[in-house]
């Protein structure tokens, strides 16, 4: 319907509509560094919530910090003094971005959990969880955890968890993983190609199937890089004139295949997390998958087959295609690549027909220098995009040809995320230049306005997410 078109900028609280709670409270005014209002018990109207149900025209109670009531306009009639009236703007659950790159501790000029966690507030992003590289050192140890979790505390402006690496050096010692997930990791993740990190190497089938094994104890999942490295030479042919500052000859040497390899090679395994196998209760996620066509006719088998797996994809992908990319831009270089039109269109299909489960943005930054966006090659780059902020407009702006519905939004970006994390609830960016539809007007975490058109919150109140 055409008001669908009309309803951003969004507004986006943290919330999971399925769980209530009631904290005794009254309407006093307080003072808190950690929110833009000055009081804890609210109310926040609109003619447009997202619900389960549906959307509403009404308004959210907010108390203590928790979502205590949700009323429809009838129910409603302005029964509270202290009211933030958005209008038409829609009030939607807080994002859940499940794969994020901060880079810090070790590389905090990268990104850093100040200016990252203050971007995605700025984005409608209200949880994220941290990828175990490319921080220096690399998640992959209790001891390493340690150093992630005291290098966010007090400085993250959105809820952050962790997740934990696993690589050939603790992958059989079942003992150091569980070392790792007793502290706190949401679950693991590796890489089956290099993943350009030295204290990062990839994981085969072998080491994946003894991660799963422990992984099932915990009920947590397996997030996967699935990439498997084949013969980079094969693919450039000097006398054609391969040009490292053309996208195309990047696009060459990762080809959809070496998806379909390691989804091919994944799905050994993924038998193992059948009811009734030795590894149920463990799950395996796919992350950033590229290639629509044989690497997801793959995923939907073993789907059918009863698999515990789920993939998701990124905006990059739903929003940009190869023949568009710019000579020696570099910006839009990542990993695996940006494919044609055609599949794009394919991707959108696969999201809309609930074949891919959610979306992630997989923010991966750095510093300009390493992008070398003077030179433009596309093949000594740093591969990467930066995006965690504009993700959500993203979405609506590059969806609406495919009708997107806000239901959809919060499926993608909500529901499902937080069910893979267990949870209730300097830019180089190759958006830049973009027109995109909508924009965040304000952020909501755990009851503090930490974001309102384009001012923060003082104090940095996010919150660890450690498992238990």
């Amino acid at each position: 319907m055409d008001w669908q078109w009309k309803l951003l900028p969004l507004l986006t609280l943290l919330a999971s509509f399925l769980f209530l709670y009631y904290i005794q409270d009254s309407f006093k005014p307080f003072q808190s560094d950690c929110s833009l209002l000055p009081y804890s018990h609210y109310w926040i109207a609109s003619k447009h919530i997202v619900t389960p149900q549906g959307i509403i025209s009404g308004a959210v109670e907010v108390k203590g910090g928790n979502i205590i009531s949700i009323v429809k306009d009838k129910d409603w009639n302005g029964k509270s003094k202290q009211v933030v009236d958005y209008g038409y703007a829609v009030v939607m659950p807080g994002l859940i971005d499940v794969h994020a790159h901060l880079d810090d501790p070790g590389r905090a000029e990268w990104e850093g959990f100040p200016s990252g966690t203050k971007a995605a507030a700025a984005g409608g992003i209200t949880t994220l969880i941290d990828m175990p590289l490319n921080s220096f050192p690399s998640t992959v140890s209790t001891e390493t955890l340690k150093l992630k979790i005291e290098a966010a505390e007090k400085r993250i402006f959105v809820d952050v968890g962790f997740w934990g690496g696993l690589v050939p050096g603790n992958a059989f010692n079942a003992t150091a993983l569980e070392g790792l997930l007793n502290a706190g990791v949401l679950g693991l993740k590796s890489f089956m190609c290099p993943s350009g990190i030295n204290d990062f190497p990839m994981t085969d089938a072998n080491h994946i199937k003894a991660g799963l094994s422990v992984l099932a104890k915990y009920r947590r999942p397996l997030l996967v890089h699935s990439e498997i490295q084949q013969d980079v030479e094969s693919y450039l042919q000097d006398e054609d004139g391969d040009d490292p500052r053309l996208y195309s000859t990047y696009l060459k040497t990762r080809p959809p295949s070496w998806e379909e390899a390691a989804i091919r090679e994944l799905l050994t395994v993924t038998k193992d997390t059948r009811i009734g196998g030795p590894a149920e209760g463990a799950h395996l996620h796919v992350v950033h998958l590229s290639d629509a066509s044989s690497s997801l006719d793959l995923i939907k088998e073993a789907k059918r087959r009863g698999d515990s797996i789920t993939v998701e994809t990124c905006p990059h992908y739903l929003a940009f295609s190869a023949e568009e990319i710019p000579d020696g831009d570099t910006r839009f270089k990542c990993a695996p690549p940006i494919r044609d039109a055609a599949n794009k269109e394919n991707l959108w299909n696969a999201l809309m027909e609930g074949h891919i489960d959610m979306l992630s943005s997989d923010h991966s930054p750095t510093v300009p220098e390493l992008k070398l966006l003077n030179d433009g090659n596309f093949l000594r780059a740093w591969g990467g995009i930066s995006s965690i902020q504009f993700v959500l407009p993203v979405t609506w702006s590059y969806g609406r040809k495919f009708g997107v519905t806000l239901e959809q939004l919060a499926l993608w970006w909500s529901e499902r995320p937080a069910k893979l994390a267990q949870q209730h609830s300097k830019s180089i960016s190759a958006y830049i230049g973009k027109r995109l539809s909508g924009k965040v007007l304000a952020t909501f975490v755990r009851g503090n306005l930490v974001y309102n058109e384009g001012n923060h919150a003082a104090a940095a109140c996010g919150a660890l997410i450690l498992a238990t």
